[in-house]
């Protein structure tokens, strides 16, 4: 039980003390009234004895009385009802609250720290977690009890409004006084009247109440005088005729009202009635008509045995028993869902009425020295009027006890011995006969007992009260009145326990009996109920809280819901106060307590006792229970309009992870807005508040600024840009960033400027928050917010817009204005209201809501503000869930919704940088809520139009680009930046170089062709071309290329198209290609600079050609004077699987591109003058290429194609541009240890077998779709770098080298000269013989035959070069000798010489055969080494190909 102000024994004390009545006069009862008390109630607060009392027993053994109290009451002639006693006891309960802020209501027990005040259920902070704050004021201390003193007040007032029965006398008068004023004309006659009216009242029949202890009521005379307006010798003459009637003992002048109404009002006096006329005295009667309740008429009064009728009245409950206390409540309706308005109404009227009494002062016209007389009055009231009479009644009936007991004891149990035997078999509580009916006479012996040891018990003479008590019980038990017997053994456990010193342990199978008797067999739950109440106090005194537990919950019943929820309230602060305390079992006990609590119209405890449970149930995962808790925490608290708690509690069951069916959840939600609704309509001016639904996810809010992209259009299609709908890629972000800063760089002369911000249109959680982003006026501002909805049941959210903040700046002024808040106003932001917003259960759903900024300035988004409701419909109908498939604007809506507002708020990245921020827990800031809007800027839209899905690879399509400018401002310094330049051109520089449209050409062909007449086929047709024409110069980056605008500006609402060709990647496969298009305005703003759009084209190429191409030095040397020339050997490989419908392709064209070489002819040119090749087929062409000084040549077949114009000029440049960076980056990778420099005498010899010749294959392509034939075209190009090295028009994919172990080792310090290989120095020098294929001789004439042979050298080198033609070699191998026989070389057998750069030197020899055959007269040696050089580089140059000659005889 929780913690009482009394100890045990002064309550018992007070509980059972001696009565006393007083009968007034009139005139008696009008001077107490000037003091706004009536008599009784004037006595009332000095009742009690300030000194020891001494009296003797009935042996003459002196007693002492500490401490007594007396209780003085009106004479009231009818018994109270039930109705009037359950309504007092209510509204004792109801009065009495905690107190608040109350610092000692905290119970510690175990892990936890309970707070028991009122604090509990405050909303200004999470209400179940307030016992921390106030566990860490009282962290002083150890141990804190908590209080309950309703439960005191309803168990004092309890004990108070007990009618008086036959069975005992504890309630029953001992004495009454008779008060009479000494202003009234005959006081002595008036005695008179009043003491016979007190006698007619104890002995007529017609009065049953009140219950007189004995017939010869004291009567004690009292003569009230009136200080301020009494005559004083008047009432001492009364007075002196008062003694000499009734005798000093028995009577009293007692003097009041010192001080008149009209006086002194400014002095003040303690008043100490207020706290007892707080508590309404069952004795007045006329209370109990006032209050709203129905009084129960006496008719009905024997019937009322359970509060079952007033609950109904109270609170309008039905009194449902079957129901669960954890039970939730179904219902459906909110209206009817909150109950107790009755009882609203009467605690409202009982506080009233407590101000006007509370605000009435008392005892006006009492002075201190009046409360000192009042005091002694009493004091000798009880001194010599009371104790003595009570002293003599007990001696009277003791004597009378002991001169009985002779005879009637001993007849008695002859007469019992005589009829039943001699022994008398004890039987069970259960087995004895129900004679609670039986009736003893007043002047029965066992009642004298009682008699006796009820007026021992109030003088405190407890241990002669427990054996008159025990002899009594003997008795009773053996008459089988078992209504008196239970009264005994009650009092008689009672006096065990009180007695001084503890002679006996307290007997509580006393009191276990008494209970159950009450209960079972009298049907009597009153004293059953007193029982408990004495009993659980007393073994809380000796600490059994769990035997007093047991005994509270078992008289818990459903008659009485009040008591109930007392009693079980109590049992959990037992469980409580265990020495292991049982905390559970405490926060269950309360939530029954605050049920019963609930249905007995208590709804302030029942609030208290959920709120106390809570902080155990509280986060332990038993989501249930909580739910329940909250809900009934936020009923009751709507009831008792507090309103901000009931909505604190159904945010916390609608926010936590519900596991409630659907349906409970509906309800959860109707009734949290029908209480936030009542919340708004209390402050309809305020601030809009916070909602808990649904979540929103902050981190995963985005913000895109700028139109949404447009759809396409048949075949335009508008640049992709960045939309909501693309998902963040980490990579692509980092290759947009670099495209922009490489086109800023080129713009600024390659340096990015300081203040370069990159274009971020999409904010979101993974971009870079820091800075606050830029938005454009006139241009919406779009924002995601994702809802998530927890719940099982759908959210209809309506109105739903952004809440933002928005101060005005002008960027353009020099000095800005002080930015002040303006009034929201749509002329500054337009905002876009989502009309309804269906989120279904348990979905995440995004709500993309839009501003329309019309100024520039800063702008704040702080949040959204909605109405959240929800939608009928979520009944299961013929199995089909509604709620499935529910589309915009056809919801069902139930008119139940609240507007409020959530703010969204987003913590910036975790900072840990320096080392402060990585021992702390800093975040750096997320702006992209914030952004600034800048000046009108100008806005580009892209079109792309035919443009292809698909392409072979090195196909060439047409397509067209359209430019659009669609705001009001002229946009300049167009640019498109790729790292795919060489997929697309826009055409050359000149207008020359491009073709003018696609029918420029006849047969509608991308390229620029010229007709050539079919007798000049072989010849060649060259032409010049730079690089620089096509936008690829050598200082500029190749990736930024101009786009050629007409006078370089894009005015507003103008458009421009102009040709796009494509060019198929070389590699088969998926291709991304993005393109950046980079422009400004014509006008200069500081906020923003220039302005980005972005595209990325999906390109899918399938596979065409593969071409191969290598160049070999020909031996043929006729055109001395021209140099060296080279043969070109192009092998192409049809590789096209058939799905793309490609049925042959055709070479058209091969052209070269060098600074050196150009293509003279084709050697094996077939008769039909076309290359076709079908599938899988290869075709290999040779061409003779010789050295020459213009660029740009090429040899083409039938149709001849102007490559030195666009687009294949283009595509040739920009994959020879692309080609080099690659080459480059490899040869860093694979030269980057060698780091010696090349010994230029190295350079050249190297520089002798390097060839700088690009080869360009132009094809077409034959192809059915459709039943239809297309002609494709495309070109490939092959760079050739080296003599007799292959090279690919695609890349060749590098093997990953293996895996070696990591050596480490210290680098030597010689330098090793690097060495050229032996296929380099084979190069420096050219050599080829001329001579005779077939000579003939006749060797019957001579012998010998001599052929002469020219021996050609040529120097390839740039340097002078010493020659060793040695003749003096043979051919050794045996196969070489019987294939070829063997000659002899004639005359010197070894030249030198030294040749000059490029010189050709001919030298003539002379071979000798002696027989006819094939010879073979490649047989000499040719060693070369640079003239300025040692020989160390000197190497043999062997001919590659054998020199056959045929020997004829004649």
């Amino acid at each position: 039980m929780a913690q009482c102000v009394q100890s045990v024994q002064e309550f018992i004390q007070d509980s059972f003390v001696p009565l006393v009545a007083a009968l007034c006069s009139e005139e008696a009862e009008r001077l107490t009234r000037k003091n706004n008390l009536g008599f009784s109630e004037l006595v009332k607060p000095f009742c009690r004895l300030t000194s020891e009392v001494h009296m003797r027993d009935p042996n003459n053994q002196l007693h002492v009385i500490k401490n007594l109290k007396i209780a003085v009451n009106n004479i009231i002639t009818h018994s109270p009802q039930p109705g009037g006693i359950r309504k007092l006891l209510n509204d004792v309960v109801s009065v009495s609250q905690p107190t608040e802020g109350l610092v000692t209501n905290v119970i510690t027990a175990g892990d936890y720290d309970l707070n028991i005040s009122d604090r509990s259920v405050k909303a200004s902070v999470p209400w179940y977690n307030n016992w921390k704050d106030t566990l860490m004021e009282l962290n002083t201390s150890t141990f804190y009890s908590a209080t309950t003193p309703w439960f005191e007040s309803y168990r004092e007032s309890f004990l108070q409004s007990m009618p008086a029965s036959d069975h005992e006398f504890l309630n029953h008068y001992v004495a009454c006084m008779l008060v009479v004023s000494s202003g009234e004309p005959e006081p002595v006659e008036q005695f008179l009247k009043l003491s016979q009216e007190q006698h007619r009242i104890q002995h007529s029949s017609e009065y049953a109440y009140p219950k007189w202890f004995i017939p010869n009521t004291l009567k004690y005379y009292v003569l009230l005088h009136d200080v301020s307006a009494g005559e004083e010798q008047r009432a001492d003459s009364v007075y002196e005729e008062m003694k000499q009637r009734y005798g000093t003992q028995g009577c009293y002048l007692l003097k009041i009202n010192s001080r008149g109404s009209n006086r002194g009002a400014d002095e003040q006096i303690p008043d100490p009635w207020s706290q007892y006329l707080q508590k309404n005295s069952i004795q007045t009667q006329e209370s109990y008509d006032d209050g709203p309740y129905t009084v129960i008429s006496n008719k009905n009064a024997d019937h009322l045995i359970s509060d079952d009728l007033d609950n109904d009245i109270q609170d309008g409950l039905s009194n449902n028993f079957k129901a669960h206390p954890l039970q939730l409540d179904h219902l459906s309706d909110t209206s009817s869902s909150f109950d107790g308005t009755d009882y609203i109404k009467t605690t409202s009227s009982l506080h009233e009425s407590k101000k006007t009494s509370s605000g009435t002062p008392h005892g006006a016209c009492l002075t201190l020295t009046d409360h000192d007389r009042i005091r002694q009055f009493i004091q000798e009231f009880t001194f010599r009027g009371l104790l003595p009479h009570i002293e003599k009644t007990i001696r009277q009936l003791n004597d009378q006890l002991i001169s009985r007991k002779g005879l009637s004891r001993s007849l008695f149990s002859a007469t019992k011995k005589w009829f039943s035997g001699s022994k008398v078999p004890e039987k069970s509580i259960n087995e004895l006969k129900n004679t609670s009916g039986l009736l003893y006479p007043p002047e029965a012996p066992e009642l004298q007992i009682r008699k006796m040891a009820d007026l021992c018990f109030l003088v405190q003479h407890y241990e002669l009260a427990y054996s008159c008590y025990h002899t009594a019980k003997k008795d009773f038990l053996n008459d089988q009145a078992m209504l008196y017997a239970a009264g005994a053994l009650e009092m008689a456990a009672v006096s065990a326990f009180l007695q001084p010193g503890a002679p006996r342990p307290y007997p509580a199978h006393y009191m276990d009996t008494a209970i159950q008797t009450y209960r079972d067999i009298c049907k009597n739950m009153v004293l059953a109920e007193r029982c408990v109440l004495l009993s659980a106090e007393i073994l809380k005194s000796q600490s059994k809280y769990s035997d007093a537990a047991a005994l509270l919950i078992r008289l818990t019943s459903e008659d009485s819901d009040l008591r109930s929820a007392l009693l079980l309230e109590q049992a959990a602060h037992c469980f409580i106060n265990m020495k292991s305390p049982m905390v559970r079992k405490f926060a269950f006990h309360m939530i029954l307590a605050g049920h019963r609590y609930s249905k007995a119209g208590q709804k302030k405890h029942a609030l208290r006792c959920y709120s106390q449970a809570m902080q155990v149930y509280k986060g332990k995962g038993w989501s249930l229970a909580e739910d329940h808790i909250n809900f009934t925490i936020g009923r009751q608290s709507f009831t008792l309009r507090q309103l901000d708690n009931a909505v604190s509690a159904f945010r916390h069951i609608l926010i936590n992870d519900s596991k409630q069916p659907a349906a409970q959840q509906g309800t959860f939600l109707r009734e949290y807005l029908y209480v936030y609704k009542n919340v708004t309509q209390l402050s309809p001016d305020g601030p809009l508040p916070q909602l808990p639904l649904p979540y929103i996810n902050n981190s995963a809010t985005r913000v895109f600024f700028g139109h949404d992209r447009r759809p396409s259009e048949g075949e335009k299609q508008a640049a992709t840009h960045i939309s909501l709908d693309q998902e963040y890629d980490c990579e692509s972000s980092h290759q947009w960033k670099e495209l922009e800063e490489q086109v800023v760089a080129v713009v600024n002369k390659g340096i990015i400027p300081s203040n370069f911000q990159p274009t971020q249109y999409c904010l979101n959680s993974y971009s870079d928050n820091s800075k606050f982003p830029l938005a454009v006026v006139e241009e919406p501002v779009t924002v995601e917010v994702a809802f998530r909805n927890p719940l099982k049941v759908p959210l209809l959210l309506t109105d739903l817009s952004l809440l933002w903040k928005f101060q005005p700046k002008d960027f353009n002024a020099k000095h800005n204005g002080e930015t002040k808040e303006l009034a929201c106003g749509n002329d500054m932001i337009g905002a876009e209201v989502i009309a309804e917003f269906l989120i279904n259960s348990e979905e995440t759903k995004m709500a993309r809501l839009k501003l329309f900024p019309h100024q520039t300035g800063e702008l704040h988004i702080l949040g959204v503000v909605y109405n959240l409701g929800t939608i009928q419909g979520t009944m299961m109908l013929d199995g089909i869930d509604p709620s499935i498939g529910l589309q915009a604007g056809k919801f069902v809506y139930n008119g139940m919704s609240v507007r409020g507002r959530q703010e969204l708020e987003i913590q910036g990245p975790r900072l840990n940088n320096t080392k402060e921020e990585k021992t702390s827990i800093k975040y750096g800031p997320d702006r992209r809520l914030d952004p600034i809007i800048t000046e009108e800027m100008p806005l580009l839209e892209v079109f792309f139009i035919n443009f292809p899905t698909g392409l072979l690879c090195g196909e060439i399509r047409k397509a067209y680009v359209e430019f659009v400018n669609v705001s009001k401002c002229p946009l300049t310094a167009l640019k498109v930046v790729s790292k795919h330049p060489e997929f697309f051109t826009f055409g050359g520089n000149t207008a020359v170089l491009t073709p003018l449209s696609p029918s420029a050409s006849e047969n509608c062909s991308a390229y620029k062709t010229v007709v050539t007449d079919s007798t000049s086929v072989c010849t060649a047709l060259m032409s010049s071309a730079s690089s620089v024409n096509f936008g690829v110069g050598t200082g500029s980056q190749p990736e930024v290329i101009h786009v050629p605008l007409p006078d370089s500006v894009l005015l507003p609402g103008a458009s421009v198209q102009l040709p796009m060709w494509l060019h198929g990647p070389d590699e088969e496969g998926v291709h991304e290609i993005n393109f950046l298009f980079y422009y400004e305005s014509i006008k200069k703003h500081s906020k923003m600079c220039h302005r980005v759009l972005r595209h990325t084209a999906v390109i899918c190429t399938s596979r065409s050609l593969n071409v191969r191409a290598t160049v070999c030095r020909s031996n043929a040397l006729e055109d001395e004077g021209k140099g060296d020339n080279m043969l070109v050997f192009v092998d192409v490989e049809n590789i096209n699987t058939s799905e793309a419908g490609v049925k042959e392709f055709h070479i058209v064209q091969v052209s070269s591109n060098s600074k050196h070489w150009k293509l003279q002819k084709a050697v094996n040119l077939s008769e039909d003058k076309d290359c076709k090749l079908a599938s899988r087929e290869r075709g290999k062409l040779c061409f003779k290429a010789v050295r020459c000084k213009n660029s740009g040549a090429k040899c083409g077949v039938f149709l001849q194609i102007i490559s030195s114009a666009s687009p294949c000029a283009d595509f040739f440049f920009r994959s020879l541009s692309s080609e080099l960076k690659r080459t480059h980056t490899q040869s860093n990778m694979f030269h980057a240890a060698a780091k010696q420099p090349f010994d230029e005498a190295v350079r050249l010899i190297q520089k002798c077998s390097e060839v700088d010749l690009n080869i360009v294959v132009l094809w077409k392509a034959y192809v059915v779709e459709d039943n239809k034939q297309l002609i494709l075209e495309g070109q490939h190009h092959v760079v050739l770098h080296t003599v007799g090295k292959e090279a690919f028009s695609f890349p060749q994919k590098q093997e990953s080298p293996e895996m070696v172990l990591l050596k480490f080792f210290r680098p030597e310090n010689t330098s090793v000269p690097t060495r050229p290989t032996s296929e380099q120095l084979s190069n420096l020098i050219k050599t080829s013989l001329h001579y005779p294929e077939s000579f003939n001789h006749s060797f019957h004439q001579k012998s010998l035959c001599l052929v002469p042979v020219t021996l050609l050298l040529s120097n390839c080198s740039e340097a002078d070069v010493d020659v060793i033609i040695d003749l003096r070699h043979k051919t050794t191998s045996p196969e070489a000798l019987e294939i070829h026989g063997s000659f002899t070389w004639l005359g010197q057998t070894q030249y030198k010489r030294q040749l000059k750069s490029q010189e050709v030197y001919s030298l003539q020899l002379k071979a000798c055969f002696v027989r006819t055959g094939v010879y073979n007269l490649g047989t000499h040696r040719v060693f070369a080494k640079l003239a300025d050089q040692v020989t160390l580089f000197e190497t043999s140059q062997q001919n590659s190909m054998p020199a056959l000659i045929i020997i004829n005889n004649i």
